[in-house]
């Protein structure tokens, strides 16, 4: 079986529950370090050409990281083209399942029973904390409605305030967010890069979280420690104050 990968999160995946199967991957597929295949350019703009010319026998994307006339074009060129769509995680499960199985996987992967397990082992969240979850900045967007990240955090006990916007990703400016004042702002590192001193100071007086994209936003092997490492990241001691 060969495989292209458009997902970072499935590439990683795939890579990891069956060596080999990889034969091409995005510039953004970064996980599992030390993977060794031809890149295809971005997830947004994809080299179609060369990824036709590996001749896979399956092109794995998802229905909100590309786009559909790159898909239709690796479809017309007689690809076999499998898109997921991940809004919450039992879907990240299902999808995940799924995708190993077109690749070619005759058992499930222990890493993904664990990764289930360690979900399911959640204690039921106590009082929930609000929160802003910024994706960008300059314009601001946040997180809103249907969307993975918000389904992570919210069994976290993280309820994002844009969770009923009529928009995913909505444009909000700034002192909107302020004055939203949520218990919590939430900063991940992936798409846009917030870092302790980029970002934060955006929210004087508010506290803020600065966690990992790979464990808020991918659906692979990462879920297993996502519980533990955001959960640690959100406690008070795992906080910085916007100055």
């Amino acid at each position: 079986m060969r495989v292209v990968s458009l997902v970072p999160s499935l590439t990683e995946a795939v890579a990891v529950t069956l060596p080999g199967a990889l034969v091409g991957a995005t510039d953004w597929c970064t996980h599992p370090a030390g993977l060794d295949v031809t890149r295809v350019g971005g997830t947004k703009n994809p080299d179609t050409d060369r990824i036709i010319a590996l001749a896979p026998d399956l092109v794995i994307a998802n229905e909100e990281e590309n786009r559909a006339p790159d898909l239709d074009a690796l479809r017309a060129a007689g690809l076999e083209v499998l898109v997921t769509e991940v809004r919450t995680l039992p879907q990240a499960f299902l999808e995940l399942d799924r995708v190993l199985t077109a690749s070619g996987a005759r058992t499930r992967p222990r890493w993904l029973d664990e990764a289930q397990a360690a979900w399911t082992a959640l204690p039921a969240p106590a009082e929930p904390v609000t929160a802003v979850v910024p994706v960008w900045r300059r314009p601001w967007m946040v997180l809103g409605r249907d969307t993975f990240a918000g389904d992570v955090l919210a069994r976290l006990g993280v309820h994002h305030l844009y969770a009923a916007h009529p928009d995913r990703y909505p444009r909000v400016p700034l002192d909107e967010l302020r004055a939203a004042a949520p218990d919590l702002v939430v900063l991940p590192d992936e798409p846009y890069r917030f870092t302790a001193d980029d970002g934060p100071e955006a929210f004087p007086g508010l506290p803020c979280a600065l966690v990992g994209g790979r464990h808020l936003t991918w659906y692979g092997p990462s879920l297993a420690e996502a519980p533990r490492v955001l959960g640690e990241a959100l406690r008070p001691s795992g906080r910085t104050t916007g100055l």
